[in-house]
């Protein structure tokens, strides 16, 4: 059972990294029109990984309060997080991954469709 690892920083650091990220985050939001998004735990900079595991290359941290599309799920590694253990992964663009143990969907199951491959 391996957790995924989230970066902490200060709060002044976290303040201007967020102000940073803010286009960023906006631009998750209106990914496309109607794309319904879910909230990353609060408190937490999320890792993104080209696949299903903490070992897939890391692509990016999401900054602090932001929601992601999820396109497809798909099981990987088992990881523990502000929303239980689970195995569950989101895809929140193609060859970008999430643990869904640090994404509020609202269910411990998958919420959409199967990523292929």
């Amino acid at each position: 059972m391996a957790m995924e690892e989230t970066v902490e920083t200060s709060a002044a650091t976290a303040t201007a990294e967020a102000e940073a990220g803010a286009t960023e985050t906006t631009q998750l939001e209106t990914a496309e029109a109607g794309t319904i998004t879910y909230p990353i735990a609060p408190g937490h900079r999320v890792n993104v990984r080209s696949g299903p595991s903490t070992t897939s290359k890391l692509i990016k941290v999401l900054p602090y309060n932001t929601r992601v599309p999820i396109r497809c799920q798909r099981r990987g590694q088992k990881i523990s997080g502000p929303y239980g253990t689970t195995d569950i992964w989101d895809s929140i663009a193609p060859g970008q991954y999430v643990s869904d143990a640090y994404v509020k969907t609202g269910s411990d199951g998958f919420i959409t469709v199967e990523c292929g491959g």
